[in-house]
């Protein structure tokens, strides 16, 4: 377990490099925090803090704004006249209620109980106030005629259900208007003193059976709301909109920002929150990039995505208030870093600087959530391109375009029709430049910061690039070695999930420093039929002109503007490994006493990537397979398991972050590829020979 070393940390707290990281981090949060803040004193500020007006604003043109306040009043009034909306409940219960009290009638009347004590029974069956009217009722039920009396109940059940059919709400019982409601619907052939009974009757079973339907009265009330047209308020050319000394209302702030004036204010208080949010924000991205892609925390990498978010966050405080906040190009801005860092840092910085901006500048949530699925769209689309066909980008701003159109539709509500159109137009320019103005942008990011992308890439190895095509004329050998080490990196690199483009391009380059003297490298003295140079020299000599390709590369490179990435290769390929031949044939004409390997050894540095150390091995490999005279699979296996064994006991891999599984996987590539490469052939004109003896002899058999 490794000790804490407190003194180590805190010289580093102390290096020159610490110190002017934050310096600038501080810097641009101060930078960024000050374009935020001059929103709120670009315009003219034409309003106290008591919200009275400093001056006699005129009208510069025709404006129209919509009276808030006055409009969503109408609303309310208009909704509240709505009438409740009613739907059916189920009538059996009430009416097995009824049958259930002519039933207990029947019993009451029918039992051997005296008079009182049937009354008594009635009492507790029907809810009614002493009265003449209830001991009416009451005589009725016991005394009446049995076929009167049924009468009655049967005229009880038809009159039930008309009055169900009818329908009842509670608002009939507050009313208090039941009685009449059965009283309407009794049969016409009841006598007078029947309808009391039946009347008696039912109000002890019959009970709301119209609910109020929640939903429907609220869509009612709704479509009510939406039908109301807003109210207008117009302002021609020359009106005055308000005057100096006077309130400004809610109405006379929309006409101010139309005619450009800003009317919101920021305290000292307000600028501290802004300076606290965008260092929030900035610490987020700082943090987020040491933890999961400490590559890109570089000044380079940084400096673009400073830039960036200046230029967004500049035109977000100059849009005028009259645009549709959805012009902003946060899906520019989120393509342009998927191509610089990648995809899922572009989201996590995207939404980082669209939530400070939405917050500092007061943007609607609506406006941000629009912006936050779009950019999903956007990197999630960055993710399928191939970078050799450049107009994926294009194809990814179409998407971006569509998305954002349906995503304004869906979240779109209460802001008219005009609104809508000019927000739709501006969703739909938005996406469709943002990948014209990403693709556009890229070369001048790449030039200005010296940053290689994978589009930089695909044009480096472009075999009619300048350099290449001059190590193709004045080192034809070590250019096909060249394409062959490529072939094998790629595969090798896909294999283990390292980047198979910048792997194929390094090795394209990483011996043009041959260019300088390349008839002293074995595979170019074949092309001119010259004899090998170095047996004139000392082993000492050869040496220094071997190894020296590497910084001869590295001046090339500089010459033809090649990015340091690649230049990666051509310095770290041999590692500081040891030139073996030339030291071998020193030992033996010196003595190995007057000879030190670090004499023989390449300057380096080791491979400090996946890709330069794949690299490694693949040159070698590929040299090496040149000199087997059986290329079989176990063969090429055990030469590949050599030279591995032979680097990693040299350390050249040290310094690589390959583990021993990519190792094992990277081994068994370069083992398929190069037994696809040297695939035996038959001998075609033997071959032809044969088959012409066989049908020869077929013929003959025929005969």
């Amino acid at each position: 377990m490794k000790k804490f070393d407190i003194n180590k940390k805190l010289t580093g707290f102390k290096s020159p490099k610490f110190i002017v990281n934050i310096i600038l981090i501080l810097l641009f949060t101060f930078i960024f925090t000050g374009i935020l803040v001059s929103k709120y004193f670009f315009f003219q500020t034409i309003v106290d803090s008591n919200n009275i007006s400093k001056e006699t604003i005129i009208a510069t043109k025709d404006i129209e704004v919509t009276d808030n306040i006055k409009t969503e009043k109408r609303r309310i009034e208009v909704a509240n006249k709505v009438s409740l909306v009613y739907s059916p409940a189920d009538d059996i219960y009430i009416k097995n209620n009824l049958n259930e009290i002519i039933e207990e009638v029947k019993k009451i009347r029918n039992s051997n109980n005296t008079e009182e004590e049937k009354r008594s029974n009635l009492a507790v069956l029907f809810d009614i106030p002493e009265s003449s009217y209830k001991s009416f009722v009451f005589s009725f039920f016991l005394n009446a005629n049995e076929d009167i009396l049924n009468k009655v109940f049967e005229a009880s059940q038809k009159t039930l259900d008309s009055v169900l059919n009818e329908g009842i709400t509670e608002k009939d019982f507050e009313e208090n208007t039941l009685a009449k409601i059965i009283r309407r619907n009794v049969e016409t052939n009841t006598t007078n003193n029947n309808t009391k009974v039946v009347i008696a009757l039912l109000e002890q079973v019959i009970v709301p059976n119209m609910i109020v339907d929640e939903a429907a009265t609220e869509m009612a009330r709704k479509n009510a709301r939406d039908n109301i047209t807003p109210i207008m308020v117009r302002f021609n050319k020359g009106d005055v909109i308000v005057k100096t000394g006077e309130p400004v209302t809610p109405v006379k702030k929309e006409a101010l920002i139309k005619v450009g004036y800003n009317i919101q204010r920021i305290n000292y208080l307000g600028i501290l929150g802004i300076l606290c949010l965008v260092g929030i924000g900035i610490f987020s991205v700082v943090y987020y990039l040491k933890a999961f892609e400490p590559k890109f925390l570089n000044r380079r990498h940084l400096s673009i995505v400073a830039s960036l978010a200046v230029f967004i966050s500049v035109l977000s405080v100059l849009l005028p208030p009259t645009w549709s906040v959805f012009i902003l190009p946060f899906p520019f801005f989120a393509i342009i870093l998927s191509v610089f860092l990648n995809s899922r840092t572009s989201f996590f910085i995207t939404v980082t600087l669209l939530t400070i901006i939405t917050l500092s500048l007061q943007f609607s949530a609506l406006a941000m959530s629009v912006f936050i699925l779009s950019v999903i769209v956007s990197t999630i689309g960055m993710t399928t391109i191939k970078y050799s066909r450049r107009f994926d980008l294009i194809k990814v701003g179409l998407y971006t375009s569509l998305a954002m159109v349906l995503i304004i539709l869906c979240v779109y509500y209460d802001l008219g029709i005009g609104r809508l159109g000019q927000d739709i137009c501006a969703g739909i320019l938005n996406g469709f430049f943002s990948g014209i103005f990403a693709l556009g942008m890229i070369p001048i990011l790449e030039n200005t910061f010296k940053v290689v992308t994978t589009f930089g890439l695909a044009e480096l190895g472009d075999y009619n690039q300048p350099l290449l095509k001059k190590l193709h004329e004045a080192a034809p050998g070590t250019f096909e070695h060249s394409l062959r080490v490529s072939n094998l990196a790629e595969s090798a690199a896909e294999a283990i999930g390292a980047d198979p483009i910048l792997a194929r391009v390094g090795a394209l380059y990483h011996d043009v420093g041959k260019i300088v003297r390349p008839l002293f490298f074995v595979e170019n003295q074949t092309y001119s039929g010259i004899e090998n140079p170095h047996e004139k020299l000392t082993p000492r000599s050869s040496k220094m002109v071997i190894t020296s390709h590497t910084k001869d590369g590295i001046t090339l490179a500089k010459e033809y503007h090649i990015p340091e990435v690649i230049q990666d290769f051509m310095l770290q390929h041999h590692g500081d490994s040891l030139a073996s031949y030339f030291y071998n044939q020193a030992v033996a004409q010196e003595g190995v006493e007057n000879v030190k390997e670090e004499q023989f050894r390449y300057t380096g540095p080791k491979p400090n990537t996946k890709e330069t150390a794949i690299l490694m091995i693949a040159d070698a490999v590929e040299s090496a397979s040149r000199t087997l005279k059986d290329h079989t699979q176990e063969e090429i296996d055990k030469l590949i398991d050599k030279i591995i064994q032979d680097r990693l006991k040299d350390n050249q891999l040290s310094d690589s972050p390959l583990t021993l599984k990519d190792i094992k996987v990277i081994a068994a590539t370069l083992s398929r590829v190069l037994r696809s490469v040297f695939h035996k052939r038959i001998k075609y004109q033997e071959a032809i020979e044969d088959i012409q003896k066989k049908e020869k002899l077929k013929q003959e058999k025929d005969d």
